[in-house]
């Protein structure tokens, strides 16, 4: 048996004014899009609200979702989603202006997965940044991050922000996961000068349901480094972590750090 779930969003381009230029409409349509980029951590955002109307708080505290990005969606745009529920697995697809923009899919295990803190080195982030070169992500590299919090009225700014309708989170006071995808980008962004830069995909196991004041960081070891198509891409193995003390995902996030015309230059 399947049965189908199915959700628009108003995009919404969060980071128009971030360091990271592929977000502004200028410097995006040099790289051949056709405006700045709605970042793919809040893509993935949107992709999250069908497991959480599905399994609600399980969800939060131990599911399991992945996502890669095959082409952009910009803001205004109606992004559409679809998901569809085959022997436990929620298979989810994002269209825009007619175009498979992301695949990705969503899963609930009976329960999270042991994670040790230890297994995963606290360093801090770089005390001065450079800009970025395959030195700035050696493989085997810990990086670490700048402390990042939700407290007072952040939180239930970014749930406006990715245009989120469950009433879970201000009811139960629970951060929404999109939040530690955007602790993920501050570790590459915490360690060099970047470029324009774009985020291709990510795997999530949430570990526990993060609450909306808390101190967030994350800890991560790159694990690969490399040329595609005359992109360089950076991947990493990461524990995102709560308070220092509780784990709340373990993610795997793919970015290409150096777009080839970046690259190339």
């Amino acid at each position: 048996m399947t049965s189908r779930q199915s959700y628009r969003v108003q995009a919404y381009n969060t980071s128009k004014q971030s360091e990271n230029k592929i977000h502004d409409d200028t410097v995006a349509r040099r790289f051949g899009f056709s405006g700045g980029l709605v970042p793919g951590v809040d893509v993935m955002a949107y992709m999250m609200h069908l497991p959480v109307e599905k399994w609600g708080r399980a969800f939060l505290e131990r599911g399991l979702i992945e996502a890669r990005f095959v082409k952009p969606v910009y803001d205004g745009e109606i992004a559409e989603l679809a998901g569809d529920e085959s022997d436990g697995v929620l298979s989810i697809e994002v269209q825009s202006r007619g175009e498979l923009c992301a695949t990705g899919s969503a899963f609930l295990p009976a329960s999270a997965p042991a994670i040790s803190l230890a297994d995963f080195t606290q360093v801090a982030p770089v005390a001065e940044r450079k800009p970025v070169s395959t030195a700035s992500y050696e493989i085997g590299k810990w990086l670490g991050t700048l402390p990042r919090d939700w407290k007072g009225d952040a939180a239930g700014e970014y749930l406006a922000d990715i245009r989120e309708t469950d009433p879970i989170f201000a009811r139960e006071g629970l951060g929404h996961p999109g939040m530690l995808q955007k602790v993920m980008n501050k570790l590459l962004v915490d360690n060099a000068i970047l470029g324009p830069w774009i985020h291709v995909g990510s795997r999530m196991q949430l570990l526990s349901a993060a609450k909306a004041d808390e101190e967030i960081t994350a800890r991560a070891r790159v694990t690969g480094n490399y040329d595609k198509k005359g992109h360089r891409f950076v991947e990493l193995d990461a524990l995102v972590v709560a308070n220092g003390t509780t784990p709340l995902a373990h993610c795997h996030h793919i970015a290409i750090y150096q777009p080839r015309e970046q690259a190339a230059a």
